[in-house]
């Protein structure tokens, strides 16, 4: 949808009315026209059953929010189960008008969810007309994150937006901003809507999400992990980035929360479903309804942790036992980042301009040898013929390209595409830079590189020969003998500690990232002996990984009972 102008008239601190030309710049929709993501009807229903929302109480004194309304699926099983509590206590479907919330700032999405609900209200005996004026009321043309509640709501429950908040509108980006505490650095638009649905809720209110979990670990979920863990409790977790929770085939890598103002006085209950299909989530529901007639929890599809998470720190859920290692290696050992170096290689903004080969004429001072993931084969680097061009100086100012008539040639040739670059919009006068800056001498240093996306560490060492492509994280070190780094961070202990810090993706590949990678703890250097440090360092060069993964785990004096726990979590 092209951009359009837009002007404000209001004074948004103030104002209640939605202007639907602000979402013409960028839609944030659930609706099908805007990549819609609908639930799948069994996880609707584990969700309302986690948030309490049990037709057998009197559901009509409760108030329920659906913040992002989508076509409707939360609300249309909500409201079955409104309706038969209304039939169970005798009151009419005529008053039952504050009873929902739900909204969407896609006038498309909010028709299509009316006409579902007034068909599921006239198909449990709810005439037409009642059915019409209730669906008008209950379902509202509107921004949630300008939503201001006139009363507090008992359940809250959705699956919010996935946009990232750079999408949106500035003046709307502003705004949230301004509003909402945890919108951080690249915070994703579910931020903000989990941050206000939680205000909204009553004193023994239920906030039931399902979403992506990368906010639990990533940087930019920080201040959301901090309000929860100061302010909030959360009740329930419910792990999915292995299944399939939604129609479409999309790779959100979702969790489900349940998050109230109260603490559960048995701990947080954790469970994780590898396939997410209808008998899965019916034998945890089963387990849910048979826990919630006891007094205590007892072993079964939940594990209890007693202790939950403080601060910000990232959420890692693993089984108690790989926890309590975690923790034990934490308290052991120093984090990389005090040895070692961390970074990711050069972004370009379009790698098909300026990554090259030798022979395209440009100066070759202006060329560095590239190496990409697809030249990581065996554990060696093989057959580099690319380059990426240094749009910067060597020293400080800017890049003079009349020093360099041949770069400055090809530069003005694809000048119209180079700017069509956001970074280029950013930086007009230097247009032509890359994204990251680049920095020569790093091509000389000794180096280890590892894929940014991988299921085993792929870790390969470059003597000095290359510079680093963006989709290869590189660590250097002074202090490290780089075949045994190189050992070490091809163990299973290393990927131990990755599949706690990073996020996880489909095909059960971790993502490797420098915010993780720092945490990642090493032996002191010179707590090796001389011939662990030539076992690692041979076993690194052969390739050996069921020996590395042996000499790690006597590195870091784990016992058989440990190792073992690290290898189950490969």
């Amino acid at each position: 949808m092209g951009a359009k102008a837009v002007q404000f008239s209001f004074d948004f601190a103030e104002q209640r009315v939605f202007d639907p030309n602000l979402y013409e710049v960028a839609p944030r929709s659930s609706g099908e026209a805007h990549g819609v993501v609908l639930t799948k009807p069994h996880i609707v229903e584990l969700m309302l059953d986690l948030a309490g929302y049990d037709a057998r109480e009197n559901l009509t004194r409760r108030r329920l929010l659906e913040p992002s309304v989508g076509h409707g699926v939360f609300l249309r099983l909500a409201i079955r189960r409104l309706m038969a509590s209304a039939g169970r206590h005798g009151v009419p479907a005529a008053s039952l008008d504050r009873c929902v919330v739900a909204m969407d700032i896609d006038a498309g999405s909010v028709a299509v969810a009316r006409e579902t609900v007034a068909n599921e209200l006239h198909l449990l005996g709810v005439s037409r007309q009642i059915a019409a004026r209730l669906c008008s009321k209950w379902i509202q043309h509107s921004d949630f994150l300008l939503h201001a509640a006139d009363e507090p709501y008992d359940v809250v429950i959705g699956n919010p937006p996935y946009v990232r908040i750079e999408h949106v509108h500035i003046e709307l980006q502003r705004e949230y901003r301004s509003r909402f505490q945890t919108v951080f650095d690249r915070a994703d638009l579910y931020v903000p809507f989990i941050e206000h649905g939680l205000s909204l809720l009553s004193p023994n209110g239920r906030l039931s999400y399902i979403c992506s979990d990368r906010w639990t670990l990533n940087k930019y979920g920080a201040p959301l992990r901090n309000l929860m863990t100061s302010e909030y409790a959360v009740q329930e977790y419910v792990d999915l980035h292995n299944a399939s929770p939604f129609e479409s085939d999309v790779n959100a890598y979702p969790c489900i929360f349940v998050v109230g103002r109260t603490v559960p006085s048995e701990g947080v209950r954790v469970a994780t479903l590898t396939r997410a299909d209808e008998a899965e989530v019916q034998q945890l529901r089963d387990e849910l309804a048979e826990q919630s007639s006891r007094s205590s929890l007892t072993p079964g599809a939940f594990e209890v942790h007693r202790h939950w998470f403080r601060g910000d720190e990232p959420w890692i859920i693993k089984a108690p036992d790989s926890l309590a290692l975690l923790r034990k290696l934490e308290n052991a050992f120093g984090p990389l980042a005090e040895t070692c170096r961390p970074g990711i290689g050069v972004a370009t903004g379009n790698d098909s301009l300026f990554i090259v080969r030798g022979d395209c004429g440009i100066e070759p001072d202006r060329l560095l040898p590239l190496v990409m993931r697809e030249n990581l084969v065996q554990g060696r680097i093989q057959n580099v013929d690319r380059y990426v061009i240094n749009t910067f100086p060597d020293g400080r100012g800017a890049l003079e390209l009349d020093q360099y008539p041949r770069l400055r040639a090809y530069l003005m040739k694809h000048e119209a595409e180079i700017r069509r670059r956001h970074v280029s919009g950013k930086n007009a006068v230097h247009w032509y830079r890359t994204i990251d800056r680049v920095y020569p001498g790093l091509t000389r240093v000794p180096k280890l590189l590892f894929p940014d996306i991988c299921a085993t560490p792929t870790v390969v060492l470059d003597k000095g020969e290359y510079y680093p492509h963006h989709n290869l994280y590189y660590v250097t070190s002074e202090l490290w003998d780089m075949e045994v780094l190189g050992a070490l961070m091809s163990s299973c202990v290393t990927m131990f500690f990755m599949r706690a810090y990073s996020v996880k993706m489909r095909g059960d590949f971790v993502r490797f990232q420098a915010q993780n990678l720092r945490r990642l703890r090493l032996p002191d250097p010179t707590s090796l002996t001389n011939d662990q440090c030539a076992a690692l360092a041979t076993a690194f060069r052969a390739q050996d990984r069921a020996e590395m993964d042996r000499l790690a785990c006597e590195a870091y004096g784990l016992s058989d009972a440990d190792m073992g726990i690290v290898l189950a979590a490969q």
